[in-house]
Formats: C-alpha cells, sequence, structure tokens
C-alpha cells in the first residue's frame, strides 16, 4: 500500500531462458531513473536450475536459471504446472504485486498468466495481474511455440490487461512478438532498432513507459477508492 501511495506500481520482474534475476536486475538497472524511481521493481530467480549452456555465458556471472522445460520443437512442456506454483507461492508470500514484468522466456510465461487467472487455471490465491510490460515476448501456440495444456486458452477470449511490448528490430522473435499483440485489448508497444536484449530507453521510448505507469497508477487507484 506504501509503495501504491507513492505511486509506485508493485512489479514481479520475470527474466530470461538461463539466466537469472541478478542479470535481468543489471540491465533494466541502465534505465533512466525517471522510470526506475517510478516502479518497484522485485526480481524473482526461476525455480529450476538450467540444464544446459546459457547463451551469456561469459558475459554475465551464473548461477543461471530456467522457468520450465519443452522438447525441441516446443510441443510438449515439463515443470510448467510446478513453474506456475512456485510463482504463486511467491507472490503470497512477498506481494501483493500490480503487475508483471518479463524477458524472453519470463515473457512468454507473463504473457500468459492474466488469460489463464481469469479462468481459474493459475495464480487463484493472489489478487488479479493489473497490467504487463513485455520485453522480447512470444505467444503459447503461435507459429514457434505450441502451448501448454494450461495455457491452452490464455489468450481467449482477448486480454483486457494493459500491456507494455518491446518489440526489437533485429529480435529473431520479432516475429512472434508481433503476434502477441493481437489478443491484447489497445496493447502499447515500443519499437528498438536493436536485438534480443532489454533496450536502453531513448526520449521517445521513455516518455512512452512514464505515460504507461500513469495509466497504471490511475487504474490502481480507482481499484481503491
Amino acid at each position: 500500500m506504501e509503495n501504491q501511495l507513492q505511486g509506485k506500481p508493485r512489479i514481479l520482474c520475470l527474466h530470461g531462458f538461463r539466466t537469472s534475476a541478478e542479470i535481468l536486475k543489471k540491465l533494466i538497472g541502465k534505465w533512466p531513473e525517471t522510470v526506475l524511481g517510478s516502479l518497484d521493481l522485485v526480481f524473482l530467480d526461476a525455480p529450476f536450475p538450467a540444464r544446459g549452456k546459457s547463451d551469456v555465458e561469459g558475459l554475465f556471472d551464473p548461477p543461471y536459471y530456467e522457468w520450465f522445460q519443452s522438447n525441441q520443437d516446443f510441443t510438449e512442456y515439463i515443470n510448467f504446472e510446478e513453474c506456475l506454483a512456485y510463482i504463486e507461492d511467491y507472490m503470497l508470500k512477498h506481494g501483493p504485486f500490480d503487475g508483471i514484468l518479463g524477458f524472453s522466456q519470463g515473457a512468454i510465461l507473463a504473457a500468459a498468466l492474466p488469460g489463464m487467472q481469469a479462468k481459474g487455471l493459475a495464480l487463484t490465491k493472489v489478487p488479479k495481474i493489473k497490467f504487463l510490460i513485455i520485453i522480447s515476448g512470444a505467444k503459447f501456440g503461435g507459429s514457434k511455440f505450441g502451448s501448454p495444456k494450461l495455457a491452452a486458452n490464455a489468450f481467449s477470449p482477448p486480454v483486457p490487461c494493459p500491456s507494455l511490448h518491446f518489440l526489437g528490430e533485429t529480435d529473431f522473435m520479432k516475429e512472434e512478438g508481433i503476434a502477441l499483440l493481437e489478443p491484447f485489448v489497445d496493447p502499447v508497444v515500443i519499437h528498438h532498432p536493436r536485438g534480443h536484449t532489454i533496450p536502453r530507453l531513448d526520449e521517445k521510448a521513455q516518455e512512452t513507459v512514464l505515460q504507461f505507469i500513469g495509466k497504471i497508477n490511475r487504474i490502481i487507484s480507482s481499484l481503491e477508492e
């Protein structure tokens, strides 16, 4: 409540595949203080130690973690339910949280959570997710990723949860990120020239993020009245 009174939405941040909370914290930490000072960010390590080589070895120190596993063509998933239970348990103990930020595997997961929550399939013991920030995300059930059973209808009907999406011009997941916009009602989009990464915010992107945060603060305030 105190953070919300200060105009700081509380956000649970989910890192990318075979990285860590600490790595995501360092990358997000390069954003301008005007943005960082407007958010209460909490970074969570995924439940499973990396089961293979990390793409960030040599760039960032281990340990590395992953949220769930899949077969090579992303048609079968392992430990997805366990991952959801782990996140819910953390939110119960350290919440409440207003929104979720995700990057890469964390963004794929985050994007499906509001729909699963609305159907009573995930996060049933915690308050409704009020917004998402999706960086280099993709859609379960899209062209690249099949869907875990629990997420099969996460994007049907359309998701009314306010969302901010970052799309990188040279990101190998750019097309999946574009497809992810479709099921969200009025998504806000920031385009950046880089690839599969957390981009620095130029002046225009910074303004877009701050406007989105302002919108979220108004939603939170109206819910508390």
